[in-house]
């Protein structure tokens, strides 16, 4: 990304004080407003960490871990750690190489040596799932003990819900695909020169609006009630019914207003008839590689204009 982070926001916590480095880049954050980048502290040549070009330097991080004091216990931990515990608790499940390719630029070395620590700490859980060309995945989720570290030390903003465990192992792999297609969209946002400012799934999305529908009472059925809580949200309703996409992005536009791109990640078992509500909903479209001609023919057939963008 092009924005620059925030001042580390995680001076004021117990422990030692962290040094600052002043040539440390900066940007906009939406998974905390005030954020270090991944990395030893020194400036390199691109400041967006979510660029997915290998970093030359593979060696370890010369960054030192921070005591952080929680309940009965301290946790060692240094700002790329902390930044990826963020990232897993904002999209409640992460694939481990989809992390190594963008929250450390393919430095797997580094990657594996904050994952070993997150690990050892019982912050992160790792599981190996079957993946859909038959290749084993490594999925990471947050535990209970990570989104208490979040929450006790106010790493994330205060209307942001942390995420841990596996809620639905079925459908994990879909949502650990959401991490890629975030960066992929917000890559486009920033070169267009916008800010991220938020981000929400769709679990975030539907409790919600559900909240709002069930406060109408009897009238959370009307067509225009409905309609209005739907657009108060950047959504609509297709056929009577709030539509909602795997993901929402809110961000600043080049004009300084703020804007919400709607994005679903469909795959080739999305009946036509959700593949088509989707589609009229407005949602940007986006399917892995092998599922994106299927799901062509399907919206063609159904005389639909709608673009299928690769993941």
């Amino acid at each position: 990304m092009s924005r620059r982070y925030e001042p580390n926001g995680l001076d004021h916590l117990p422990g030692p004080e962290h040094p600052r480095n002043p040539t440390t880049e900066r940007r906009s954050n939406p998974f905390s407003e005030d954020d270090h980048a991944r990395g030893s502290g020194g400036e390199s040549p691109e400041p967006h960490r979510d660029n997915p070009i290998a970093s030359p330097n593979r060696h370890r991080s010369n960054e030192p871990r921070t005591p952080y004091r929680d309940r009965d216990r301290t946790y060692s931990l240094r700002s790329s750690e902390i930044q990826t515990l963020k990232e897993i608790g904002t999209f409640r499940a992460v694939d481990s190489e989809a992390l190594a390719e963008i929250g450390y630029s393919g430095n797997h070395d580094r990657m594996d040596q904050d994952l070993k620590n997150l690990a050892r700490q019982s912050l992160i859980s790792r599981r190996g799932i079957q993946g859909a060309q038959s290749e084993r995945v490594q999925i990471l989720v947050l535990t209970k003990a990570g989104k208490r570290f979040l929450a006790k030390h106010k790493l994330m903003p205060k209307d942001r819900p942390i995420y841990h465990g596996l809620v639905k192992p079925k459908e994990v792999l879909h949502g650990a695909s959401l991490y890629r297609l975030y960066h992929k969209a917000a890559r486009q946002i920033e070169r267009d020169g916008g800010i991220v400012r938020k981000v929400a799934l769709d679990y975030e999305l539907k409790k919600q609006i559900n909240r709002e529908l069930v406060r109408l009472g009897a009238d959370r059925h009307t067509q225009d009630k409905k309609s209005e809580i739907a657009q108060a949200h950047g959504i609509r309703v297709v056929n009577g019914r709030v539509v909602v996409p795997d993901l929402q992005i809110e961000y600043e536009n080049a004009d300084g207003h703020l804007a919400r791109v709607n994005l679903e990640l469909a795959t080739k078992h999305y009946r036509p008839g959700h593949l088509q509500a989707k589609a009229q909903a407005g949602f940007t479209l986006y399917a892995a590689g092998q599922d994106s001609d299927r799901l062509r023919r399907v919206l063609n057939d159904r005389e639909i204009t709608a673009e299928i963008l690769s993941l």
